[in-house]
């Protein structure tokens, strides 16, 4: 046994002693090897690089699979934006339907309330003896719910449903336009008045300080020294 061991070794270092005696005198030999060395090389870049190709591979199959995720999540996203986009436009239009009741429900009572106004005030006027007729004012700075002048008085008022404080504030600021503005609507006597179907606490109290007639259809809380 040790004596093939010797042989072996022996065989290889003669085999090495003339291998590179061949590489060192012959030239076709030294580049053959040279060439085989280089095909070598080429071969384990071309290794590398076809594990670097699995990789790619593997991370585009990856980023492929994402992608669909992020498509099929895409088109859920698109699909609840049409829904809410469906489901809002409908709630608007309930919305829509449903203040334009209420703006016509207002606009209503609006008017009724006004043309209830200017029938109290007339029958109060009438059993003072006077006749007068009530109508509204439309200028270019206000608006006026109730007007009605003779020779020497006129009625300044405003209708409400409910109101506080500054009805009364709002009515004295239109006489007050009116009276820089459009005095020829105006005479001698001028008498405020509101028509509250609610009239608030502070409202009454204010109405007597300032002497404005105020009452509503079955009430009178106020009515001005001016016209007693």
């Amino acid at each position: 046994m040790k004596t093939a061991l010797i042989i072996v070794v022996h065989l290889m270092t003669s085999l090495k002693r003339e291998f590179l005696e061949l590489l060192e005198k012959d030239k076709e030999f030294r580049y053959t090897v040279a060439g085989y060395l280089g095909i070598l090389e080429v071969l384990n870049r071309l290794d590398k690089l076809s594990e670097e190709q699995v990789k790619l591979r593997e991370e585009l199959v990856k980023l492929s699979e994402e992608q669909m995720r992020l498509r099929k999540e895409q088109i859920r996203f698109r699909e609840e934006l049409v829904k809410l986009r469906e489901d809002f436009n409908k709630m608007y239009k309930t919305f829509n339907q449903r203040l334009s009741r209420v703006e016509r429900t207002l606009e209503k009572l609006t008017v009724d309330i006004e043309e209830e106004a200017r029938s109290i005030i007339k029958y109060e006027l009438k059993k003072l003896g006077i006749d007068m007729e009530l109508t509204s004012l439309t200028l270019p700075e206000l608006e006026v719910n109730i007007y009605g002048a003779t020779s020497d008085m006129c009625i300044i008022g405003e209708a409400a449903i409910r109101g506080g404080i500054r009805v009364i504030d709002d009515l004295m600021s239109k006489i007050e336009v009116l009276k820089q503005k459009y005095p020829n609507l105006l005479r001698k006597k001028i008498v405020p008045f509101i028509y509250v179907a609610l009239p608030l606490p502070e409202l009454i109290e204010e109405a007597k300080r300032r002497d404005v007639w105020l009452l509503k259809a079955t009430k009178t809380y106020h009515r001005p020294k001016i016209v007693n």
